[in-house]
């Protein structure tokens, strides 16, 4: 179950306790991550701020931030062209699905011609090693946070996790769910898109900010 739920403390944010979460919104699911995202707060009783990241300027302030999926190579060469890499990299707490889970890796696998990633956790990742978009498909998976539906759409794979990372669901034996906990951070990183059909790992995000 989400971090919340087991009666841990939440961590010290804002006076009042609103968190500032930003989706990087070049494309991909950016209103269902929005969406999942009010749910889980209202769900925690918590108020949140979303704000679209699409300039530099939007990553100031952030508690928070999600990548979502779409085209990887698209993702890192926006993210370049609006000088915004380093600043990302500062973001104290990122969650990352499908092409998320790649930009937050710190090496990739298949990586296409001038792509690089933020490098920030401890994971490869191996770009749409699940295949085309028409051999995505949903299942029922088991979480250390609960069980769900996930939806897989031309999906990477996490082929290595380091020492300090903590393996949250696997399918079929490889790793679909992780998190680590660095010095620089807490990072999420999904192979699939809980936006479309969950909002529990949404929550659990948002309990590892409110942690501190």
């Amino acid at each position: 179950m989400p971090v919340w739920r087991r009666g841990i403390r939440s961590g010290a944010t804002s006076a009042a306790g609103t968190l500032r979460i930003g989706i990087l919104a070049f494309h991909g699911d950016v209103s269902e991550h929005a969406d999942a995202i009010r749910a889980a707060a209202a769900k925690m009783g918590r108020p949140v701020v979303i704000t679209m990241v699409r300039r530099r300027a939007d990553i100031a302030g952030l508690d928070g931030l999600i990548i979502p999926g779409g085209e990887s190579t698209t993702i890192y060469k926006l993210c370049v062209r609006e000088g915004m890499i380093g600043d990302l990299r500062q973001v104290k707490s990122i969650f990352g699905t499908c092409a998320g889970a790649i930009m937050l890796a710190r090496d990739l696998a298949g990586a296409a011609e001038d792509q690089a990633t933020l490098g920030l956790m401890d994971i490869t990742a191996d770009r749409n090693a699940y295949g085309r978009q028409s051999e995505s498909f949903q299942t029922k998976i088991d979480t250390e946070i609960g069980t769900l539906e996930a939806a897989f759409i031309r999906a990477p794979k996490l082929t290595r996790t380091g020492p300090g990372v903590k393996v949250l669901a696997r399918f079929k034996g490889e790793v679909i769910a992780c998190e680590e906990v660095r010095d620089t951070g807490y990072y999420l990183a999904l192979t699939f898109h809980p936006e479309l059909t969950t909002t529990l790992l949404h929550e659990h995000f948002l309990a590892r900010i409110f942690l501190g």
